[in-house]
Formats: structure tokens, C-alpha cells, sequence
């Protein structure tokens, strides 16, 4: 019962950080953009206005990831962990940690420059911040196809 309760807090983590940036890059950004007619200052306040407040909660999501995957890893090893099982978990801790990383780049450097750039900056700062959330999202997303993957090999 345990590995199914810490299964699916651990599949729901993902998929919740998945339905998030997903619908921050594909719906909330670019309806931004446009109710701001495309002026890079007031696209810049309306989404740190969103952003206010975000990091906490997206931290507890990592950090629910990665324990809970430590713990069903715990657990499959104790059941006896194959070699592909090891490879599997291996991989989706370097895709986590990557994602993770990006995240720390996104709070804590990221963000500050947004903060504090002069408005010729900001679309290409936009642009960087842009490419950093696909790359999180084909991490996260990938690291949740082989968790599904993985349960059913």
C-alpha cells in the first residue's frame, strides 16, 4: 500500500509541475504578450506580478519529487532492483537534477536580472527565460516517461 500511495504522490507532483509549465508557456505567456500589445515593460510587470510568490511552492514540488523517488526507489531495491531498473532510476535522477538546477538559475539569477534590466534587455532576457522552461519541461516530461516506462518494463 505504501509504494502505490508514494506512487501516485509522485506521479501527481509530476504531472501537476508538467500541467504548470506547460500552461505557462503555451496559454498565460502568450495571452500576456498580447494584452499587453507587445510591450516588453508591461509584459515584464504583469508576469512578475504572477511570478510573486511562486518559488516556495515549486520548491516543495522538487523537493516531494525527489524524496518520494528516493523513497520508491528505497523500496524497489529492497524487492530487488534489476539492472535496468538501476539504469532507469539513474537517468530520471540526472534529469531531475538538471531540471532542478535550471530552476535554481531561473530564482536565483534569472529572475534578479529581470528585476533589474533596462527595457532594451528584456525581450532577449524573455527569450533566454523562455528556452530555460522548454528545457525544464523536456526534463520533467521526459523524466516522467521513464517512470511510466519503467513501472510497466
Amino acid at each position: 500500500m505504501l509504494t502505490v500511495v508514494l506512487l501516485l504522490v509522485h506521479a501527481g507532483v509530476a504531472a501537476l509541475w508538467l500541467g504548470a509549465m506547460s500552461y505557462s508557456l503555451f496559454v498565460l505567456q502568450p495571452k500576456i504578450a498580447r494584452m499587453c500589445d507587445g510591450d516588453p515593460v508591461r509584459i515584464e510587470d504583469a508576469e512578475r506580478v504572477l511570478a510573486n510568490g511562486n518559488r516556495r511552492p515549486v520548491l516543495a514540488l522538487i523537493a516531494v519529487l525527489w524524496l518520494s523517488g528516493i523513497a520508491l526507489t528505497g523500496l524497489a531495491a529492497a524487492d530487488g532492483l534489476s539492472t535496468t531498473g538501476w539504469l532507469l532510476v539513474g537517468i530520471k535522477a540526472v534529469l531531475l537534477a538538471a531540471a532542478s538546477g535550471l530552476f535554481w538559475w531561473v530564482s536565483w539569477r534569472g529572475w534578479p536580472r529581470r528585476v533589474f534590466a533596462l527595457p532594451a534587455e528584456l525581450p532577449g532576457l524573455r527569450r533566454r527565460f523562455r528556452r530555460v522552461a522548454f528545457a525544464m519541461l523536456l526534463l520533467v516530461g521526459a523524466a516522467a516517461v521513464l517512470g511510466f516506462v519503467g513501472g510497466h518494463a
